[in-house]
């Protein structure tokens, strides 16, 4: 007589539709007595159905807006647990290299990251199955301070302060192209360029669009590889053909790979002083 595998209740947050549903057919595949039993696009809405629904994992996109994945895990840590429900694991969703997860390999709690490789999902999955097993809730003590050491890996704590470490770079962008996710390698990205509601992100090849504005970007981006010309225009300085003058006397940037020309606002003239 066989025993049904166990039913595992989980909550999904992630900012981005199309991510959380790749992610949920990810898990499906590596996990298929995975329930996802809520989703959320943001912070708040991950704690509020945490409180609701109780499950046993979160998974939590650490960039998402108004309250973070690191914010939502702290509120998380904080619902009473009950002679049912002891607490949750969480997974943080994270687009950040190796530099950024070295915080996770304390194993208080595990990571995914973007895009959701099926063999790191695996391991993924193996891990929390381990830890589930135990039914043990994550020590208080341990996950505050993973916490507070993410927070500031990932940019929460100030800038400048003594002993702060740099915020991350990203290595790829998460875009939208039509009705599909695609993962676009930074350094393959021409430009960007914001509107009031999007950022366009050219390559070569790919026209795509995302929420992120570009006063974010700016601070996630590597400044030497990314130059600001324009309040809502970054140039991939490794791509730049030449500047031209325009007949109003405006500086514009040609760069390789595509025909649109990119105007400079005098505010940043001076980076191409001499050219």
């Amino acid at each position: 007589m066989s025993l049904e595998p166990q039913r595992v209740r989980a909550v999904l947050a992630d900012d981005e539709r199309l991510m959380r549903e790749q992610l949920r057919a990810r898990l499906a595949e590596a996990w298929p007595e995975l329930d996802i039993v809520a989703e959320a696009k943001n912070g708040v809405e991950a704690v509020e159905a945490v409180a609701e629904q109780r499950p046993a994992l979160v998974f939590l996109d650490i960039r998402m807006p108004g309250m973070t994945g690191i914010e939502a895990a702290r509120e998380i840590a904080q619902i009473p647990a009950t002679a049912d429900w002891p607490g949750c694991e969480i997974v943080f969703i994270t687009a950040y290299d190796q530099y950024a997860v070295e915080a996770f390999e304390q194993g208080v709690v595990d990571y995914v990251l973007k895009p959701a490789e099926r063999e790191r999902l695996a391991l993924t999955v193996q891990r929390l199955k381990h830890r589930l097993a135990g039914r043990g809730a994550p020590s208080a003590v341990d996950l505050g301070a993973l916490l507070q050491r993410l927070s500031a890996q990932l940019g929460g704590g100030s800038a400048g302060a003594p002993g702060a470490l740099p915020v991350p770079q990203l290595r790829w962008i998460q875009a939208t192209v039509g009705q599909q996710i695609q993962m676009i390698p930074v350094e393959d990205v021409l430009f960007f360029i914001s509107d009031e509601k999007y950022t366009r992100v050219q390559t070569a090849q790919v026209e795509a669009l995302i929420r992120k504005p570009i006063k974010e970007l700016i601070d996630e981006l590597d400044p030497q590889l990314f130059w600001q010309i324009h309040r809502s225009t970054l140039v991939n300085a490794k791509m730049i053909a030449g500047i031209s003058r325009d007949l109003r006397g405006r500086q514009l940037v040609s760069v390789k790979g595509h025909p649109e020309k990119l105007e400079v606002s005098r505010s940043y003239t001076h980076l191409f002083k001499g050219m």
